[in-house]
């Protein structure tokens, strides 16, 4: 299984290709796609879309992992992060590819072993995780505990026990 994990965000959208084929995570490509402050908001989204596509074209995974709708404060955050989302998901879903969710606890307690974990914990651990000689920004970091927490769960959905929300 070859999973594209998505942490989406308008201006900083944490990506990751694991490979668990081999019985083992790896972590083939992670990184973070930077859109400016300067880029208006619509532009982002495109650029978003355009180089997730290339990374599907590129990497061909057959699924796609990214975290669920999480709780904000403000409307505002909460209708941009829903913007990137949707640009994640229609570059997986153009490609074919289905298209699993998250919560963000979930997430934190498969990679750290607790759902309050900070960002520097999962960072560190995903490093360890994957043998990584570098530890990923925060947001190619989240990307890579998403792809994690997707295959473990894929792992224990083949032995019965309950697994994702599949969109």
């Amino acid at each position: 299984m070859r999973v594209l994990a998505i942490d989406a965000s308008l201006r900083n959208t944490g990506v990751a290709v694991l490979d668990a084929n081999s019985g083992k995570a790896r972590a083939l490509y992670f990184g973070t796609i930077h859109n400016a402050q300067s880029v208006r908001s619509s532009s982002c989204l495109v650029a978003i879309r355009q180089q997730l596509a290339q990374l599907i074209r590129e990497h061909e995974p057959d699924c796609c992992a990214l975290e669920s709708v999480i709780y904000v404060q403000s409307h505002k955050t909460a209708i941009l992060l829903g913007a990137a989302r949707g640009a994640a998901i229609l570059a997986a879903a153009e490609n074919g590819l289905p298209v699993f969710e998250y919560p963000p606890t979930r997430i934190k307690q498969a990679t750290v072993g607790r759902g309050g974990a900070g960002k520097n914990q999962v960072a560190f651990m995903v490093r360890a995780l994957l043998g990584l000689t570098e530890t990923p920004d925060n947001d190619a970091a989240d990307a890579l505990a998403i792809g994690l927490t997707h295959v473990r769960a894929q792992e224990t959905a083949r032995m019965g026990i309950p697994g994702a929300k599949q969109i």
